[in-house]
């Protein structure tokens, strides 16, 4: 058994997590002697009780046979915490999961990301909200994550790819049990221009209790958090408590008083989640942790390419030009100019004006 292997067959064996793993490697140094411990042995590290030790003694290897497979058949890639390329948003955060199974890419650019999740059963306004605010975000070179449920979170999926950009989907179930059944395509699509990610087993069912766990891998993904729409007993919720648990900026659309589909963002507002109703309110909150990268594509980076932003910021004078007229003079599509428009806005470099006019800041 190689390490990977090891590691996958004991996020197979279920419930054990990064911090009761870190507990046993110290015991142990390595995974593949764990399961050549005896039971006794292993209840002997602390946290691991007569459950989690009788899980691994009893775990059979024609299981991980079968798992690994599987995987090869589905054309996945397994990573592990330990591996590079394991993504650096997720490293950190209490309780990181030990494997996760991707059908697609995660690529650096993508740690610099924002969540969005929200109701299943969305309005309109939940929706079209969602999906704005998605679209500008890719504009301003953001990946988005969400959990490919119904409603708000396969709204921003789609919206996300729509305006030519990333998405990264986590779910609740195995990667060969795909929940909703009907995104089933759309996890194709997904995989194309993003990745399909999940901390389960590749025949896991989406049972209940798994949702939680998927909630703080797409928060544990993220910069930052928006919840588009929900009602008080949502799960988006909980991605909330999970996102501010772990740090992250939690942002929520105001909501009518008397919406039951608003009660929930609006009681986050209430609680210091940061009312948003513009694209730049979460740019402002997120510029801070945001470092420049000098190469592109190996780390986090605000806004576009420099030499985009540098072309416009010189056309753009103290004098108010119209956004039509950049466009032409840059020829740059609608997608790019206003990622970089909006990255010069959160600088404070410039300022929109009435009628889609953007000057110089004094």
């Amino acid at each position: 058994m190689t390490r990977l292997e090891a590691l996958v067959a004991l996020n197979m064996a279920g419930s054990i997590g990064s911090v009761r793993l870190n507990k046993l490697l110290e015991y142990f140094e390595n995974p593949q002697e764990i399961f050549n411990a005896s039971q006794d042995k292993l209840m002997s590290v602390s946290g691991i009780g007569e459950n989690v030790s009788s899980r691994i003694h009893s775990f059979k290897s024609k299981d991980l046979e079968n798992e690994l497979k599987l995987a090869q058949k589905l054309a996945l890639k397994i990573i592990t915490f330990e591996d590079a390329d394991y993504p650096d948003n997720l490293k950190n955060i209490p309780g990181a999961p030990i494997v996760l199974y991707v059908k697609g890419d995660i690529r650096r650019k993508d740690n610099l990301a924002v969540g969005i999740v929200g109701s299943r059963q969305a309005t309109f306004y939940g929706l079209s909200a969602a999906a704005r605010f998605a679209a500008e975000l890719t504009a301003a070179g953001f990946t988005i994550v969400s959990g490919l449920a119904r409603g708000i979170d396969t709204c921003a999926h789609r919206a996300a790819l729509g305006a030519g950009g990333r998405t990264l989907a986590v779910i609740g179930s195995g990667l060969n049990n795909i929940y909703p059944p009907e995104n089933r395509e759309f996890t194709e699509e997904i995989s194309r221009s993003g990745a399909v990610i999940s901390e389960f087993p590749l025949n896991e069912k989406p049972l209940k209790e798994n949702f939680p766990r998927r909630n703080r891998i797409i928060s544990g993904l993220s910069l930052g958090l928006l919840v588009a729409e929900a009602a008080k007993n949502s799960g988006a919720l909980i991605t909330a408590d999970f996102a501010l648990e772990q740090g992250r900026e939690v942002f929520a659309f105001p909501g009518k008083i008397d919406s039951v589909s608003s009660s929930g963002t609006n009681e986050l507002i209430k609680q210091g989640a940061k009312l948003v109703t513009q694209v730049t309110d979460i740019l402002e909150e997120l510029a801070p942790a945001l470092t420049p990268s000098p190469k592109e594509g190996t780390g986090v980076k605000l806004g576009l390419s420099d030499e985009k932003e540098n072309r416009l910021y010189e056309l753009i004078t103290p004098q108010a030009i119209p956004l039509d007229e950049l466009i032409e003079r840059t020829n740059m599509n609608v997608s790019e100019i206003s990622g970089a428009l909006l990255s010069l806005q959160v600088r404070k470099l410039i300022k929109q004006l009435p009628g889609k006019q953007f000057a110089r800041n004094s």
